[in-house]
């Protein structure tokens, strides 16, 4: 297939309810998309300005600092201590590496990619462009015989679902079997909340517990978006196998796929620095806190969200059905369907409006408690 044979953007479907939810009397509440609304921390920000005297054409690999920052970065918070900086690369954002991983990897006509069965879905986007066959499938032993790659989310998004370390060991056993390359978007790893994972560190595909002792065929894709509030400077990396590692940059040297220069300064002193981390995560807590008990309140059922940006939720019937009925309280969510053909009675909502507004929209499905 082509770019032009690609569904219209499934967003737009949505702007009838936007609509609708603008017009309640005391503005809109919009937690249908997970764009970070804090400021940018000053640090970083700071770090930016220092860089902008960015004349020559920035590394495709990466600064040293930076490099070695990533490095440090997985050894610090996610268990990972023997990486080098021939194992990390840094992306221009998550989501482009996501599109393109099928391509970089020369996957077309016959090859299947896994991902999960409730997805963000750029997994099928990135499959479908080359011609692979995109293939729904969260049980390692459904993974069919000419997998190529697989993706799985953790935590997820949308549902925050989050794969144990004996889960991750019993998938990379099974891509090895399969000779898949296995890749594991985590960028919601530091926002964990409920039983294991309010108390314990969400662990990576690169974690020794799960790799056997070999990183082959491994990937982890992090983005600074969430956690440093980080979407518009597009801060992202890929860790692992060192030999894909190595393929990457080399098909992104020719491609032109090079972070500008201020931004990689930037990512190296946020990797530094985790109080910001902290603080942005704590300001997610106390939006959580206000949002969930006034869904459940008003008779939403919270499956999942156990970790990650977003609750979802449903009311047993159909998605657009609970879209509805929370625009006309002015509240916009994002529609399950946008995640697959297993969500059809669930909706999305993010933690990423301003605390006041979450506030606001706590007060309305109080008001209307069931």
């Amino acid at each position: 297939m082509s770019v032009r044979d690609l569904a219209d953007y499934p967003w737009d479907a949505v702007f009838p309810y936007r609509q609708r939810a603008a017009r309640h009397p005391e503005g809109i509440v919009d937690l249908s998309v997970g764009s970070p609304v804090d400021p940018t921390p000053e640090l970083i920000r700071r770090a930016l300005s220092e860089a902008t005297d960015a004349h020559a054409y920035p590394q495709t690999v990466g600064t040293p600092a930076l490099r070695e920052a990533i490095v440090a970065w997985y050894a610090r918070r996610r268990g990972v201590a023997d990486l080098t900086v021939d194992n990390v690369l840094p992306t221009i954002g998550s989501k482009e590496l996501v599109a393109l991983l099928p391509t970089l990897l020369g996957l077309g006509e016959g090859d299947i990619v896994v991902h999960p069965r409730i997805a963000y879905p750029t997994y099928e986007v990135g499959a479908r462009v080359v011609g692979a066959t995109p293939l729904p499938a969260d049980d390692p032993a459904e993974w069919p015989e000419g997998t190529k790659l697989i993706w799985i989310n953790t935590p997820g998004n949308p549902d925050g679902r989050t794969w144990t370390v004996e889960e991750l060991a019993a998938a990379v056993v099974r891509a090895r079997e399969l000779g898949a390359v296995l890749a594991s978007d985590e960028c919601y790893a530091e926002l964990g909340w409920d039983g294991r994972w309010a108390t314990e560190p969400i662990p990576s595909i690169l974690d020794p517990r799960v790799t056997g002792g070999s990183r082959a065929n491994l990937l982890s894709v992090y983005s600074l978006s969430k956690q440093s509030n980080l979407a518009g400077y597009r801060a992202a990396f890929v860790a692992g196998c060192a030999r894909i590692v190595g393929e990457l940059l080399t098909a992104r040297k020719h491609l032109g796929l090079m972070p500008p220069e201020p931004v990689q300064h930037a990512m190296a002193v946020a990797l530094g620095d985790d109080e910001h981390v902290a603080a942005q995560k704590e300001l997610y807590r106390a939006r959580r806190e206000m949002l969930r008990p006034a869904l459940e309140a008003a008779g939403f059922r919270i499956h999942g969200s156990e970790a990650g940006l977003y609750l979802w939720a449903t009311e047993g019937q159909d998605a657009w059905a609970s879209i509805e009925r929370l625009a006309d309280l002015g509240i916009l969510a994002g529609p399950g369907p946008f995640y697959g053909d297993f969500s059809t009675q669930h909706v999305r909502l993010a933690l990423t409006a301003p605390s006041e507004r979450i506030a606001e929209g706590a007060r309305r499905l109080l008001d209307q408690a069931v």
